[in-house]
Protein backbone atom coordinates (compact mmCIF):
# COMPACT_ATOMS: atom_id res chain seq x y z
CA UNK A 1 0.00 0.00 0.00
CA UNK A 2 1.10 3.59 -0.60
CA UNK A 3 1.49 5.99 2.33
CA UNK A 4 -1.58 7.89 1.15
CA UNK A 5 -3.63 4.67 1.20
CA UNK A 6 -2.29 3.80 4.66
CA UNK A 7 -3.21 7.25 6.00
CA UNK A 8 -6.73 7.03 4.52
CA UNK A 9 -7.09 3.60 6.12
CA UNK A 10 -5.80 4.66 9.54
CA UNK A 11 -8.05 7.72 9.76
CA UNK A 12 -11.22 5.66 9.30
CA UNK A 13 -11.85 3.59 12.42
CA UNK A 14 -14.42 1.39 10.67
CA UNK A 15 -11.50 -0.56 9.18
CA UNK A 16 -10.39 -1.73 12.64
CA UNK A 17 -13.14 -4.05 13.85
CA UNK A 18 -11.16 -7.23 14.54
CA UNK A 19 -7.68 -8.17 15.69
CA UNK A 20 -6.96 -9.48 12.21
CA UNK A 21 -7.79 -6.02 10.82
CA UNK A 22 -5.07 -4.56 13.04
CA UNK A 23 -2.58 -7.25 12.05
CA UNK A 24 -3.25 -6.81 8.34
CA UNK A 25 -2.75 -3.05 8.58
CA UNK A 26 0.51 -3.55 10.46
CA UNK A 27 1.79 -5.95 7.80
CA UNK A 28 1.07 -3.38 5.09
CA UNK A 29 2.88 -0.63 6.99
CA UNK A 30 5.94 -2.75 7.74
CA UNK A 31 6.10 -3.63 4.06
CA UNK A 32 5.86 0.05 3.13
CA UNK A 33 8.70 1.24 5.39
CA UNK A 34 11.13 -1.30 3.93
CA UNK A 35 11.55 0.95 0.88
CA UNK A 36 9.17 3.88 1.28
CA UNK A 37 11.01 6.10 3.77
CA UNK A 38 13.16 9.15 3.16
CA UNK A 39 15.37 8.22 6.14
CA UNK A 40 15.63 6.46 9.49
CA UNK A 41 16.99 8.84 12.12
CA UNK A 42 18.75 7.40 15.16
CA UNK A 43 18.03 9.03 18.54
CA UNK A 44 21.10 10.81 19.88
CA UNK A 45 20.60 9.98 23.56
CA UNK A 46 19.01 6.51 23.45
CA UNK A 47 20.28 4.87 20.29
CA UNK A 48 17.76 2.01 20.17
CA UNK A 49 15.07 4.57 19.31
CA UNK A 50 14.58 5.64 15.72
CA UNK A 51 12.42 8.18 13.90
CA UNK A 52 11.06 7.54 10.44
CA UNK A 53 11.10 10.44 7.98
CA UNK A 54 8.63 10.32 5.13
CA UNK A 55 9.05 11.64 1.61
CA UNK A 56 6.86 14.28 -0.01
CA UNK A 57 3.82 11.98 0.20
CA UNK A 58 4.05 12.43 3.98
CA UNK A 59 5.13 16.10 3.91
CA UNK A 60 8.66 15.01 4.96
CA UNK A 61 7.24 14.58 8.46
CA UNK A 62 9.27 12.86 11.17
CA UNK A 63 7.43 10.27 13.24
CA UNK A 64 7.24 9.60 16.93
CA UNK A 65 10.19 7.65 18.43
CA UNK A 66 10.09 3.93 17.68
CA UNK A 67 11.84 1.45 19.98
CA UNK A 68 13.74 -0.90 17.65
CA UNK A 69 14.08 -3.43 20.48
CA UNK A 70 10.28 -3.84 20.38
CA UNK A 71 9.26 -2.94 16.82
CA UNK A 72 9.23 -5.98 14.55
CA UNK A 73 10.61 -5.85 11.03
CA UNK A 74 8.42 -7.11 8.18
CA UNK A 75 10.34 -10.38 7.83
CA UNK A 76 9.75 -11.32 11.47
CA UNK A 77 6.23 -10.01 11.99
CA UNK A 78 4.56 -12.71 9.88
CA UNK A 79 5.83 -15.45 12.19
CA UNK A 80 5.31 -13.32 15.30
CA UNK A 81 1.64 -12.72 14.45
CA UNK A 82 1.09 -16.49 14.26
CA UNK A 83 2.68 -16.92 17.69
CA UNK A 84 0.58 -14.01 18.96
CA UNK A 85 -2.61 -15.93 18.12
CA UNK A 86 -1.07 -18.98 19.80
CA UNK A 87 -0.49 -17.01 23.01
CA UNK A 88 -4.08 -15.76 23.05
CA UNK A 89 -5.46 -19.25 22.45
CA UNK A 90 -3.42 -20.70 25.29
CA UNK A 91 -4.36 -17.87 27.64
CA UNK A 92 -8.03 -18.42 26.79
CA UNK A 93 -7.65 -22.14 27.49
CA UNK A 94 -5.26 -21.65 30.39
CA UNK A 95 -6.82 -24.48 32.39
CA UNK A 96 -5.40 -26.82 29.72
CA UNK A 97 -2.05 -25.24 28.92
CA UNK A 98 -0.39 -22.00 29.93
CA UNK A 99 1.65 -20.27 27.22
CA UNK A 100 5.41 -20.56 27.52
CA UNK A 101 7.09 -17.63 29.28
CA UNK A 102 9.31 -17.26 26.22
CA UNK A 103 6.23 -16.06 24.33
CA UNK A 104 5.74 -13.10 26.68
CA UNK A 105 7.90 -10.91 24.47
CA UNK A 106 5.89 -11.93 21.42
CA UNK A 107 2.79 -10.58 23.15
CA UNK A 108 4.48 -7.31 24.16
CA UNK A 109 6.22 -6.72 20.84
CA UNK A 110 3.20 -7.56 18.70
CA UNK A 111 0.95 -5.13 20.57
CA UNK A 112 3.67 -2.47 20.38
CA UNK A 113 4.36 -3.02 16.68
CA UNK A 114 0.68 -2.92 15.74
CA UNK A 115 -0.03 0.28 17.65
CA UNK A 116 3.15 2.07 16.65
CA UNK A 117 2.37 1.29 13.01
CA UNK A 118 -0.93 3.14 13.41
CA UNK A 119 0.65 6.05 15.27
CA UNK A 120 3.50 6.39 12.79
CA UNK A 121 1.10 6.44 9.83
CA UNK A 122 -0.95 9.16 11.50
CA UNK A 123 2.27 11.16 11.90
CA UNK A 124 2.16 11.55 8.11
CA UNK A 125 -0.87 13.84 8.40
CA UNK A 126 -0.22 17.58 7.92
CA UNK A 127 0.60 19.50 11.11
CA UNK A 128 -2.85 21.08 11.24
CA UNK A 129 -4.39 17.66 11.83
CA UNK A 130 -2.18 16.61 14.75
CA UNK A 131 -5.04 16.77 17.27
CA UNK A 132 -7.16 14.55 15.05
CA UNK A 133 -4.26 12.11 14.77
CA UNK A 134 -3.82 11.91 18.56
CA UNK A 135 -7.54 11.26 19.09
CA UNK A 136 -7.71 8.50 16.47
CA UNK A 137 -4.51 6.89 17.73
CA UNK A 138 -5.79 6.81 21.30
CA UNK A 139 -9.21 5.46 20.31
CA UNK A 140 -7.67 2.67 18.23
CA UNK A 141 -5.32 1.66 21.07
CA UNK A 142 -8.27 1.41 23.46
CA UNK A 143 -10.12 -0.74 20.92
CA UNK A 144 -7.07 -2.95 20.37
CA UNK A 145 -6.76 -3.73 24.07
CA UNK A 146 -10.50 -4.44 24.37
CA UNK A 147 -10.36 -6.80 21.39
CA UNK A 148 -7.45 -8.71 22.95
CA UNK A 149 -9.27 -9.06 26.28
CA UNK A 150 -12.46 -10.16 24.52
CA UNK A 151 -10.45 -12.73 22.54
CA UNK A 152 -9.71 -14.37 25.91
CA UNK A 153 -13.47 -14.92 26.44
CA UNK A 154 -13.55 -12.19 29.08
CA UNK A 155 -16.45 -9.73 29.02
CA UNK A 156 -14.96 -6.33 28.28
CA UNK A 157 -16.64 -3.20 26.94
CA UNK A 158 -16.17 0.53 26.92
CA UNK A 159 -19.05 2.58 28.16
CA UNK A 160 -20.70 4.63 30.82
CA UNK A 161 -21.33 3.16 34.26
CA UNK A 162 -24.35 4.59 36.05
CA UNK A 163 -23.01 4.57 39.59
CA UNK A 164 -25.66 4.50 42.37
CA UNK A 165 -25.14 7.19 45.02
CA UNK A 166 -26.61 6.36 48.43
CA UNK A 167 -26.98 8.24 51.71
CA UNK A 168 -25.47 7.21 55.04
CA UNK A 169 -28.38 4.83 55.63
CA UNK A 170 -27.82 3.02 52.34
CA UNK A 171 -30.85 4.57 50.68
CA UNK A 172 -30.54 5.20 46.91
CA UNK A 173 -30.43 8.88 45.98
CA UNK A 174 -29.47 9.09 42.28
CA UNK A 175 -27.09 7.75 39.62
CA UNK A 176 -23.83 9.39 38.62
CA UNK A 177 -22.34 8.71 35.17
CA UNK A 178 -18.73 7.56 34.83
CA UNK A 179 -17.12 7.02 31.41
CA UNK A 180 -14.45 4.29 31.32
CA UNK A 181 -12.19 2.79 28.63
CA UNK A 182 -12.47 -0.74 30.08
CA UNK A 183 -15.34 -2.24 32.02
CA UNK A 184 -14.43 -5.87 32.67
CA UNK A 185 -17.04 -8.16 34.18
CA UNK A 186 -17.60 -11.80 35.08
CA UNK A 187 -20.61 -13.70 36.40
CA UNK A 188 -22.88 -10.63 36.72
CA UNK A 189 -20.27 -8.62 38.57
CA UNK A 190 -18.19 -5.66 37.45
CA UNK A 191 -14.67 -6.77 38.32
CA UNK A 192 -12.19 -4.26 36.87
CA UNK A 193 -12.24 -0.67 35.64
CA UNK A 194 -9.41 0.30 33.33
CA UNK A 195 -7.86 3.24 31.51
CA UNK A 196 -6.03 2.69 28.22
CA UNK A 197 -3.85 5.52 26.94
CA UNK A 198 -0.97 5.74 24.50
CA UNK A 199 0.93 7.82 27.10
CA UNK A 200 0.48 8.85 30.73
CA UNK A 201 1.33 12.46 29.83
CA UNK A 202 -1.34 14.83 31.21
CA UNK A 203 -3.48 11.84 32.23
CA UNK A 204 -1.90 10.16 35.24
CA UNK A 205 -3.54 12.49 37.80
CA UNK A 206 -7.05 11.78 36.53
CA UNK A 207 -6.58 7.99 36.64
CA UNK A 208 -5.62 8.00 40.31
CA UNK A 209 -8.40 10.45 41.19
CA UNK A 210 -10.96 8.38 39.26
CA UNK A 211 -10.20 5.36 41.42
CA UNK A 212 -10.40 7.40 44.61
CA UNK A 213 -13.70 9.04 43.70
CA UNK A 214 -15.35 5.92 42.30
CA UNK A 215 -14.58 3.79 45.33
CA UNK A 216 -15.41 6.60 47.76
CA UNK A 217 -18.76 7.29 46.13
CA UNK A 218 -19.73 3.62 45.86
CA UNK A 219 -18.18 2.44 49.15
CA UNK A 220 -16.41 -0.32 47.21
CA UNK A 221 -12.80 -1.31 46.58
CA UNK A 222 -13.17 -2.07 42.88
CA UNK A 223 -9.78 -2.61 41.16
CA UNK A 224 -8.62 0.12 38.79
CA UNK A 225 -5.82 -0.49 36.29
CA UNK A 226 -4.01 1.57 33.66
CA UNK A 227 -2.44 0.40 30.39
CA UNK A 228 -0.01 2.62 28.50
CA UNK A 229 1.86 2.12 25.26
CA UNK A 230 4.92 4.17 26.16
CA UNK A 231 6.10 7.39 27.75
CA UNK A 232 8.58 8.88 25.31
CA UNK A 233 8.42 11.78 22.89
CA UNK A 234 10.69 13.36 20.33
CA UNK A 235 12.97 16.24 21.32
CA UNK A 236 15.27 18.31 19.19
CA UNK A 237 18.93 18.43 20.22
CA UNK A 238 21.33 21.35 19.96
CA UNK A 239 22.78 19.76 16.83
CA UNK A 240 21.01 20.78 13.62
CA UNK A 241 18.53 18.15 12.37
CA UNK A 242 19.44 15.79 15.20
CA UNK A 243 16.83 14.30 17.51
CA UNK A 244 16.66 12.55 20.84
CA UNK A 245 13.90 11.42 23.17
CA UNK A 246 12.35 12.76 26.36
CA UNK A 247 10.46 10.79 28.98
CA UNK A 248 6.92 12.01 29.61
CA UNK A 249 6.45 9.95 32.78
CA UNK A 250 5.95 12.03 35.95
CA UNK A 251 7.53 9.77 38.54
CA UNK A 252 7.03 12.25 41.39
CA UNK A 253 3.29 12.49 40.72
CA UNK A 254 2.99 8.71 40.41
CA UNK A 255 4.79 8.10 43.72
CA UNK A 256 2.87 10.78 45.59
CA UNK A 257 -0.53 9.50 44.45
CA UNK A 258 0.46 5.90 45.13
CA UNK A 259 1.57 6.65 48.69
CA UNK A 260 -0.82 9.40 49.77
CA UNK A 261 -3.99 8.84 47.73
CA UNK A 262 -4.39 5.23 46.66
CA UNK A 263 -2.28 2.79 44.64
CA UNK A 264 -3.67 1.54 41.36
CA UNK A 265 -4.23 -2.21 41.11
CA UNK A 266 -1.98 -2.56 38.09
CA UNK A 267 -0.05 -0.28 35.74
CA UNK A 268 1.30 -1.78 32.52
CA UNK A 269 3.50 -0.62 29.64
CA UNK A 270 4.59 -2.05 26.33
CA UNK A 271 7.68 0.17 26.28
CA UNK A 272 8.67 0.42 29.93
CA UNK A 273 11.14 3.12 31.01
CA UNK A 274 14.40 2.16 32.80
CA UNK A 275 13.49 3.96 36.05
CA UNK A 276 10.31 1.89 36.27
CA UNK A 277 12.60 -1.11 36.69
CA UNK A 278 15.42 0.39 38.76
CA UNK A 279 13.29 2.38 41.24
CA UNK A 280 12.00 0.07 43.98
CA UNK A 281 8.65 1.84 44.45
CA UNK A 282 7.95 2.16 40.74
CA UNK A 283 8.93 -1.44 40.01
CA UNK A 284 6.52 -2.63 42.70
CA UNK A 285 3.58 -0.97 40.93
CA UNK A 286 4.51 -0.94 37.23
CA UNK A 287 5.02 -3.96 34.96
CA UNK A 288 5.24 -4.77 31.29
CA UNK A 289 1.90 -5.52 29.65
CA UNK A 290 2.44 -9.30 29.54
CA UNK A 291 1.98 -9.43 33.32
CA UNK A 292 -1.58 -8.21 32.91
CA UNK A 293 -2.56 -10.87 30.38
CA UNK A 294 -0.57 -13.73 31.90
CA UNK A 295 -1.28 -13.15 35.59
CA UNK A 296 -3.06 -10.07 36.94
CA UNK A 297 -6.20 -10.16 34.78
CA UNK A 298 -7.11 -13.59 36.11
CA UNK A 299 -6.21 -12.70 39.69
CA UNK A 300 -8.40 -9.59 39.62
CA UNK A 301 -11.28 -11.51 38.02
CA UNK A 302 -11.22 -13.91 40.98
CA UNK A 303 -11.86 -11.10 43.46
CA UNK A 304 -15.32 -10.04 44.61
CA UNK A 305 -16.73 -7.34 42.35
CA UNK A 306 -19.69 -4.99 42.19
CA UNK A 307 -23.08 -6.39 41.25
CA UNK A 308 -24.22 -5.42 37.76
CA UNK A 309 -27.71 -5.09 39.24
CA UNK A 310 -26.41 -1.97 40.97
CA UNK A 311 -24.24 -0.63 38.16
CA UNK A 312 -26.04 -0.01 34.89
CA UNK A 313 -23.57 -0.06 32.00
CA UNK A 314 -24.33 1.70 28.74
CA UNK A 315 -21.98 0.12 26.23
CA UNK A 316 -20.35 2.01 23.37
CA UNK A 317 -17.50 4.35 22.52
CA UNK A 318 -17.95 7.99 23.50
CA UNK A 319 -18.90 9.24 20.02
CA UNK A 320 -21.50 6.45 19.70
CA UNK A 321 -23.41 7.77 22.72
CA UNK A 322 -23.46 11.46 21.77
Amino acid sequence: MSLTSLVNHATDKKYFQTLQDYINFCKNYLQFIEKGLQARIVSQNENHYQFYQYRDDGFYNITRPVNTLLMYEEAIFEDASVKFWQVLTQLRERDKQLPNDQLRQVLVRTIYTIQQSIGAVLDALPSGKSNQARKINGDLFERLIRLIISELDVDCVTGTAQVPIKDDKGEFLFNMSYQHDLLISKEDQLKIIGSVKTSSKDRIDKIFVDKFLYNKLTATNLPHIAIFLNDVQRKKTKQLNKYGINSTFLSGHFKAYTIRLNPLDGVYYCDIRPNMISDSLLSEHIQTIDYFFYDDLWCLLSRHGQSLEEVEIEEGEAEDRQ
